[in-house]
């Protein structure tokens, strides 16, 4: 991947939960996991019929250098949106060289 694909500057953001001290309830919060440099593209419209089939709701697909640690319980904040990270793919060669995380846009409340 060049970095010249990597354009967009995003963060990716992580699930936290805190207990309530008083009634012991469990609130969610999001916090900062890491910014990095992306490709943010949308899901082109024959991805998206031929996924509207199989019921899937992913709408973009961001790409990332590798990073350990990225999972499906993430959201990605680019500009006005959040995506809510729907998967984690590998690169085919070495599965460490960058990351492919289909993505489905809306609010993720945790």
């Amino acid at each position: 991947m060049r970095a010249g694909d990597l354009r967009h500057r995003i963060t990716i953001q992580r699930p936290e939960y805190t207990q309530d001290p008083v009634t012991g309830e469990m609130t969610p919060s999001w916090s900062e996991f890491a910014k990095t440099w992306a490709s943010v593209e949308p899901v082109s419209v024959n991805q998206f019929v031929s996924a509207a089939t199989n019921q899937s709701k992913v709408s973009a697909r961001v790409v990332i250098r590798y990073r350990a640690g990225i999972d499906s319980t993430m959201r990605i904040l680019h500009r006005d949106k959040i995506y809510n990270v729907e998967g984690v793919l590998a690169d085919k060669v070495s599965g460490l060289e960058y990351l492919t995380l289909p993505c489905s846009e809306g609010v993720n409340d945790g």
